[in-house]
């Protein structure tokens, strides 16, 4: 992760369509350059609390995750999750991490969030209810550390292949 800087922002803003709210890192790169997760602190400057701490901006990216969240993918992972108890513990590991993660940067800013305590995203630990948040859950935190974040990235086409979410930086050129 990386600081985010200026023209990371301006990025982020252009993908989003707004101003990005409270971005505190850069959380994972897409393979055309530009940004396509960023870290949001559990708590906004305006006070709301923010369970969701890895949030996916580029438009290409959530585009296919919607696609492939369409196709029933979630039905059969939920099913998966409830009968095999593997998976389940290796879902609730990610579920810590993705805690424990967005705790330091908590402790960093000197945030205290009590109201997200044992909440996460996407559904963790016990069901799948949002790929968007798996998904940059994996890109962020490198293959092996969610279970069900890695397989629906892997079933993700190439979304960067085909006018790159980094053709939206000349849109800032402009």
């Amino acid at each position: 992760m990386s600081k985010a800087t200026q023209q990371d922002l301006d990025v982020v803003a252009a993908q989003l369509q707004r101003t990005p709210r409270d971005v505190h890192e850069v959380a994972h790169r897409c393979p055309c350059g530009e940004v396509d997760v960023v870290t949001t602190p559990p708590r906004l400057a305006d006070g709301t609390p923010f369970p969701t701490f890895y949030y996916a901006t580029c438009p290409k990216l959530t585009a296919a995750i919607s696609t492939l969240e369409s196709s029933g993918l979630m039905i059969t992972m939920n099913e998966r999750l409830q009968n095999d108890s593997a998976l389940q513990s290796a879902y609730r590991q990610a579920h810590l991490k993705y805690e424990a993660a967005r705790d330091a940067v908590a402790i960093e800013l000197n945030l205290d969030v009590p109201e997200v305590k044992g909440t996460t995203a996407g559904g963790m630990p016990d069901r799948v209810k949002c790929l968007h948040s798996l998904i940059a859950h994996s890109l962020a935190a490198g293959e092996g550390v969610n279970p069900l974040g890695d397989e629906a990235l892997a079933a993700l086409p190439d979304w960067w292949i085909n006018k790159p979410c980094s053709e939206l930086s000349n849109l800032l050129d402009k």
